[in-house]
């Protein structure tokens, strides 16, 4: 299945319906609200402003939305005085989603839109984004995941007709190491240092990861950083705001996420980053199951094992194999 035809299935989707949206103004929100501007009965993008996110976020959300013609709503939610979302544990994705979705849920429902979305893309899942079961919980609509649209497909078609979206929108709570406090000091820190980093060398995306003592500075283009000595005044500047050492990582972020699997001889195998949670998805997957136990689930030409491998067989070629292993990825229940 090409692109095109992938983008024909989220417009049929969409099309006729009163569609709110869960809006970051990112690239997956974005090509949401943008085919939805054209195909669909009326169009709520809602942002939530959790006052942890990225400078011209708000600004950025309000630009994108009136440029396609949509209704848009901002609802303010001061996560700082959030007590557990600061305590910032392990389960921090899923406490964040899990309010900002109901406050989303509870304001679409009162404009009266009956069709709820969010941009979740297949390659989504196959990261460690815990959030995703939030998705579930709240029975919002996943789109790009029913057209099995991958980033690197979303970016591709909202570039080849010139679209445009912001590539920084993750909270920047996410540069701060789990089972260490959140703070409004750190927050502040973060993303002044963004901020110069962005001003200095053009980068799209920056990161300063927050580790104490040490920063670690994630741009989308290590050229940009190194040219003409930027890094040594960007150096300096980090220090200043406290940091006593800065540290550059030599993998440059890229946002095109899509999926392969290594596959031969009619089989693959693929080892997801989190364990699967095999009693929910055994009651997902009921009326497919072959075999079962305590740590392991097989279906046809699927065995789903708890610690997160997938593995294949009698696949005929790879695009087989690939089609059958995105199927099974929404019907996956991870543990958190």
């Amino acid at each position: 299945m090409n692109l095109e035809e992938k983008i024909e299935i989220v417009k049929n989707i969409l099309k006729d319906r009163k569609v709110a949206i869960g809006f970051s103004g990112g690239a997956d929100s974005t090509l949401i609200a943008y085919l939805s501007s054209k195909v669909a009965k009326d169009t709520l993008a809602i942002t939530i402003d959790n006052h942890l996110l990225p400078s011209n976020f708000i600004e950025n959300t309000r630009k994108v939305a009136e440029s396609f013609g949509i209704k848009h709503e901002i609802i303010d939610v001061n996560f700082y005085e959030k007590e557990y979302f600061l305590s910032n544990d392990s389960g921090r994705c899923y406490t964040c989603r899990n309010l900002m979705y109901s406050k989303i849920e509870q304001l679409a429902k009162k404009r009266g839109f009956d069709y709820i979305c969010d941009g979740n893309n297949i390659s989504d899942l196959v990261i460690d984004r815990p959030g995703i079961l939030v998705t579930y919980k709240k029975g919002f609509n996943t789109p790009f995941i029913e057209a099995k649209l991958t980033s690197k497909d979303i970016h591709e078609y909202l570039n080849k007709n010139n679209i445009p979206y912001s590539r920084s929108t993750t909270c920047l709570a996410t540069r701060i190491p789990t089972n260490t406090p959140t703070t409004q000091e750190k927050i502040e820190r973060i993303s002044w240092c963004e901020d110069h980093i962005h001003e200095k060398t053009g980068c799209e995306i920056v990161k300063v990861r927050d580790l104490g003592k040490f920063g670690i500075v994630e741009v989308e283009s290590l050229d940009k950083i190194l040219k003409d000595n930027k890094f040594s005044e960007i150096n300096d500047e980090l220090k200043k705001k406290g940091f006593k050492k800065v540290a550059l990582n030599l993998s440059e972020i890229d946002d095109d996420e899509y999926i392969s699997i290594d596959y031969h001889d009619n089989s693959f195998s693929y080892q997801l980053p989190f364990t699967i949670n095999i009693k929910n998805t055994q009651e997902l997957l009921e009326n497919e199951i072959i075999k079962k136990n305590d740590t392991k689930i097989e279906i046809e030409n699927l065995i789903i094992n708890e610690n997160g491998l997938i593995n294949g067989y009698d696949l005929e070629d790879y695009e087989s194999a690939l089609d059958s292993f995105m199927n099974l990825l929404p019907k996956l229940r991870r543990n958190i």
